[in-house]
């Protein structure tokens, strides 16, 4: 099934979380702990976050420093496969433009159509940490609406070179895209942001799932713009438990949304992490019960390494 019809078919509050794949080097047990301590709750479905290669300086035997391409978490593939495989869960790898080329993007492809993985998040990505702003890769793509294309082009049977394949896949991709109710960074404004994710929908994007927030005004306000200019797909708000104080001025720097003050002042007030955790999960607590409250079916988490907050709010919710 695609993410909206697993969506309408839920019969209690709908909910996903996303988790990233092991640093490389280490095993998948601790990400299957992290999803045991979940699976109870029963997520609709699971994302997998899917991170770039970056250059970065490693020591050589004559004791200098040689610059090499290295992607801290590989194996987005393999790992949705694995979860899909082990709990039964649909599994939704994120599929990005940033540090991939055309050629590696089809086999990534070909190789999550052999293993009957057929839903996507679509991203653009983030820029190298090198960059001063994003650069596709060579024979890449520089918008998640160029990937979209691609991806639509292989629906059809089409490989990147124009040719036709023997088979054409008989379960085609379905895939969601990202939205912004505090507008993407890069946009000059937020009518023209929507404008550009319409493009996408109308290309055919069949979900959208937002950039965390904390004031659920913005997502209501959101939902209305996109309603507004004809944007019809499920729209999927995604929420995040703060975990830490530190946390107060690095998710507004590194996600460009703000923190609001009844937020903040709770936050400020806390004298160690453990008091911050309590609060980011009272406050995402809140947030839910008033978005489903409000009709929402589905809410997206950002549980990554926050397992232990989302089971708290999820023990509180469900």
């Amino acid at each position: 099934m695609t993410i909206p019809e697993i969506i309408d078919n839920r019969k209690t509050k709908g909910f996903s979380i996303e988790v990233l794949p092991p640093l490389k080097g280490k095993g998948i047990q601790q990400l299957f702990k992290n999803i045991d301590s979940i699976k109870e709750f029963n997520p609709s479905y699971i994302n997998i976050t899917t991170h770039r290669s970056e250059m970065v300086y490693k020591s050589t035997p004559d004791g200098l420093y040689q610059r090499v391409s290295e992607r801290a978490r590989p194996g987005t593939v393999a790992v949705a496969a694995a979860i899909q495989q082990k709990y039964n869960i649909t599994a939704v790898p994120h599929l990005i433009c940033s540090g991939f080329s055309k050629i590696e993007t089809e086999y990534a492809l070909i190789d999550l159509n052999f293993l009957g993985i057929n839903n996507l998040l679509v991203l653009r990505g983030d820029k190298a940490k090198h960059d001063s702003s994003f650069r596709p890769n060579e024979n890449g793509h520089s918008h998640a609406s160029q990937l979209a294309g691609q991806i639509n082009e292989f629906n059809k049977g089409l490989f990147i070179d124009g040719t036709q394949m023997e088979i054409v896949n008989d379960t085609p991709f379905s895939y969601g895209v990202a939205g912004y109710p505090e507008k993407h960074e890069e946009a000059p404004n937020v009518e023209m942001d929507i404008a550009w994710l319409k493009h996408k929908i109308d290309m055919g994007a069949d979900y959208i799932v937002t950039q965390m927030f904390f004031d659920n005004n913005k997502f209501y306000s959101f939902v209305k713009k996109c309603r507004e200019v004809g944007i019809k797909v499920p729209i999927i708000p995604g929420i995040k438990p703060i975990v830490s104080k530190r946390q107060l001025t690095l998710l507004p720097k590194v996600f460009h949304v703000d923190i609001p003050e009844e937020l903040a002042d709770e936050i400020v007030a806390c004298k160690s992490d453990d008091d911050a955790k309590d609060i980011g999960v009272k406050w995402c607590t809140e947030q839910m019960k008033d978005l489903y409250s409000s009709g929402v079916p589905s809410i997206h988490l950002y549980s990554l390494n926050a397992t232990n907050s989302v089971r708290k709010i999820l023990e509180n919710i469900m």
